[in-house]
Formats: C-alpha cells, structure tokens, sequence
C-alpha cells in the first residue's frame, strides 16, 4: 500500500475525473479481504454503500482488511487504511484521522452520498485500534 504523503502527492496534481480514477484505482490496489470476513461485525454502518473493515496483527503492527461494494467508496476506504496502516495500536487509536485527510478534501471533491460514511469508517478503525492496544 502506498503511503498517504505519496498518495496526496499524486493527487494534488489531478483534478475531477482524473481524482476518481486514482480513487478507484487505490481501491484495486487493496490488499483482498475474503468474503468470509466481510460480516455484519466487519460493516461499517452509515455507508451509502457496503464497507467492511477487519483488523489483523497486533498491537505492535496494526494492520487492516477492508473492501467496499462500490468502486469509489473503495478508493476512500483505501485512503483511510493508508493513513492507518501497519502503525502501533495505541498511535492509531490517538491518531487525528480526520486531519490526516483532510488535504485530500474529500467533501469538496466527492458527493455527500460518497463521503458520509467517512466518520463511521475512522471511528470503527481508531475504536479496533483501541481495543487491541488495551488487550
């Protein structure tokens, strides 16, 4: 997965079409997460469409499975994982989330329909990262 400066880097000199496409490409680029994991456990609620997200590792390397049923909320949901991954628990579960993206200035580029899981997304990561820290 590439790192979010590396992402934000590319994006900045995109524009409209050409940012959906990075999106939607970030999503392909997601590591498969089987369909065994992708649960009523696993769904992030308040998403426009399905998201699923699955913590593995452990509190040292915090590492997330994720996938989305639609192409561009996939994109997103790679955007969120990248600025997550493979970090110690207790860092993500302290982590500003939301400032991390906010260069990417999803509510301006992205329909609401596509950024109103956002929140629900970084919420259940940070709330994943907190219970393996604390275990």
């Amino acid at each position: 997965m590439r790192a979010l400066d590396d992402i934000h880097e590319e994006y900045e000199f995109l524009d409209g079409d050409e940012r959906y496409r990075l999106l939607i490409e970030l999503g392909r680029e997601l590591e498969p997460m089987p369909d065994a994991l992708k649960t009523d456990a696993t769904l992030v609620r308040g998403c426009s469409a399905s998201v699923w997200v699955y913590p593995t590792g452990d509190a040292q390397r915090l590492h997330f499975l994720a996938d989305s049923n639609a192409a561009i909320t996939k994109g997103i949901v790679a955007l969120v994982i990248a600025a997550v991954q493979d970090r110690p628990a207790s860092e993500v579960a302290a982590m500003d989330v939301t400032a991390a993206l906010a260069p990417f200035d999803l509510k301006n580029q992205l329909s609401s329909n596509r950024t109103q899981g956002v929140p629900n997304m970084i919420a259940l990561v940070r709330e994943h990262a907190a219970r393996i820290a604390a275990a």
